[in-house]
């Protein structure tokens, strides 16, 4: 009898994907949206970027994310400024303030899905456990040392 049964690609898609659900479902507080946490982890990430490129990376118009710019400008969680190889051309960075928000709100995460897995049985997180390796390999692709956002505009225009 074999013991490696066929694995199924679209379902482990779709279990990832749940748990992708959990995870924004434990990213309280609600006081952001989901875009604007993530443009913040995404300039913590990549660093400095136009709003043209954090636009295409999040999905939203630049209008719209000029907007949440200038919002997360305001709430001192993110600066505009010059990007040193071009005088010209404005890009984003997180802040401190920025920086510290998303920590926190990692370990509140953390710690609602610790309270979760505790609750689960001995065999479940063993094998939650066994699968890490597979899954920092898996976000390594995107998330990792170098990774850039997978949509980077051309980098002539400068962008408020």
């Amino acid at each position: 009898m074999d013991q490696s049964p066929e694995i199924d690609e679209l379902e482990l898609a779709a279990g990832l994907g749940r748990v992708v659900s959990l995870m924004r479902s434990l990213a309280l507080p609600r006081d952001r949206s989901m875009t604007a946490v993530s443009t913040l982890a995404t300039l913590e990430r990549f660093g400095p970027r136009r709003v043209t490129e954090l636009a295409v990376f999040e999905g939203v118009t630049q209008p719209a994310m000029t907007q949440l710019v200038s919002r997360l400008e305001r709430e001192g969680l993110a600066e505009r400024g010059p990007l040193p190889a071009d005088g010209r051309a404005v890009v984003v960075r997180v802040t401190t303030a920025g920086r510290a928000e998303l920590a926190g709100r990692r370990a509140a995460q953390a710690r609602d899905l610790a309270a979760l897995l505790a609750g689960l049985p001995a065999g479940d997180r063993e094998a939650i456990a066994a699968a890490l390796p597979a899954l920092n390999r898996l976000t390594g692709l995107t998330h990792g040392p170098g990774a850039r956002p997978p949509a980077d505009p051309p980098t002539s225009r400068s962008d408020g």
